[in-house]
């Protein structure tokens, strides 16, 4: 008896473990459908704020490029969904089967127990059955399996209605899964609809492209060669930040061995301490003191954790070789440019120092070292911060200007020293 409800309790406890896990993954699946749909809904508003009257196909385009990647990818997401719910119901009806199962017996068992009771419930029978012992040990015996026989007659009612209770919870479960998982097949569908919808406009925005070809290679190239110019320039800015603050560094450390020397020899001490800044014998690295390998830790220590330079956006050209649609034409983009809301605030992502404004093309850019770590906004129309001030994390640093193609974009970068990291791996999701 004991060895049954052992593997009973083991199997209701694995149901119980496979019900959290399918649980879980749901909940995760729920956040990131909320997720895309807050990401579709600012994205929606970003396009009816930016609208402009001089219509620009190429912006269009891309703009509907990342809406059908958003659609798609909340498609996706609710195909996850239902197989997730699917294969919870399909655990669920295997644990209730074999519920109905365990029932049946038990019932069958308990009925038979309850007519052989029947037959003996007299009381004189039981009495005479102790009675008739041969001897007080045989007699006591017999009380003792009276009295575990009806023990045991509770125990099979009990585990009854508990396996009914079981059954009646897995079922109600089950019934909410299955109305769940219609919800979710529904709104699928309605999601492939629209899907249509959005692919239908973006064949007659590559139609219009087609149309005048030239012309709309000509931007393309401009930008490739636009964006190839200003990361150049970047880089050079950069490289020139890092060898300006080592020789600071260095003259500081020079100026700090001069004076202790002094004042050594004046009262007859002989030189011990240990430099303040570590060197470095790798060139386009940062020298850096305690203090900013410090910062650079905390700033590492946060990545993937690290607030959005804008408060609203979208990501509109991603890290990486980025490559058109339509045409052959593909460049290397060492950061992300993120479309917001004309005139919107741009923000430090973490505490840090203006290293150096400069203008690039026809905006400005802001350059915040963080020990070896720089981020950087470039296209800013503003800027309201001056250079070796020290800013804190969401402090206002500017506004985001405006591109050649007349769309409010946030170029943003993040580099190791000179070399470039993925910005979209260091910042938080939305």
């Amino acid at each position: 008896m004991r060895r049954i409800l052992s593997i009973i309790l083991l199997f209701l406890s694995f149901n119980t473990f496979a019900q959290q896990d399918y649980a879980a993954e749901q909940r995760k699946l729920e956040e990131r459908k909320a997720a895309i749909l807050k990401e579709i809904k600012e994205f929606q508003t970003l396009l009816n704020t930016n609208k402009k009257q001089e219509r620009n196909i190429l912006a269009e385009l891309n703009e509907q490029n990342k809406k059908i990647k958003l659609q798609t990818e909340l498609i996706n997401n609710s195909q996850k969904q239902i197989r997730t719910l699917s294969n919870d119901i399909y655990v669920n009806t295997l644990a209730a089967n074999k519920l109905r199962r365990e029932l049946a017996v038990l019932k069958d068992d308990y009925a038979k127990t309850i007519v052989k009771s029947y037959k003996s419930r007299s009381e004189q029978n039981r009495i005479m059955f102790i009675l008739s012992s041969n001897n007080f040990l045989q007699a006591y015996k017999r009380m003792q399996y009276i009295k575990q026989y009806a023990k045991y007659r509770k125990s099979q009612g009990d585990e009854i209605r508990a396996k009914f209770e079981e059954l009646e919870r897995i079922s109600a479960h089950m019934e909410a899964q299955k109305n769940k998982q219609q919800v979710v097949q529904n709104e699928q569908q309605n999601q492939r609809k629209e899907l249509e919808v959005e692919k239908g406009k973006q064949t007659e925005l590559m139609n219009l492209v087609k149309k005048d070809s030239k012309k709309y290679s000509s931007q393309i190239k401009t930008k490739q060669q636009e964006t190839k110019k200003i990361d150049q320039q970047i880089k050079a800015i950069i490289k020139k930040i890092i060898e300006e603050e080592n020789r600071k560094r260095r003259e500081e450390e020079a100026q700090r061995k001069r004076e202790e020397e002094a004042r050594n020899a004046k009262s007859g001490t002989k030189t011990t301490s240990k430099p303040t800044v570590t060197t470095t014998s790798s060139a386009g690295k940062f020298d850096m003191t305690p203090e900013e390998k410090a910062l650079a830790t905390s700033f590492s220590n946060n990545r993937g954790r690290l607030p959005w330079p804008v408060e609203k956006g979208y990501i509109s050209s991603r890290y990486g070789t980025v490559k058109h649609p339509e045409y052959d034409i593909e460049y290397e983009n060492h950061g992300i440019e993120i479309s917001t809301e004309k005139g919107s605030t741009v923000r430090s992502v973490f505490e840090g120092e203006v290293s150096q404004i400069q203008v690039i093309g026809n905006s400005r850019t802001v350059f915040i070292r963080h020990g070896e770590y720089i981020t950087v906004y470039q296209n800013l129309a503003s800027v309201s911060v001056s250079k070796g001030q020290k800013v804190s994390t969401k402090q206002k640093i500017g506004t985001v200007g405006t591109n050649f193609e007349g769309a409010s974009v946030l170029k943003f970068l993040i580099t190791k020293n000179s070399d470039y990291n993925n910005p979209q791996s260091w910042l938080s999701a939305k």
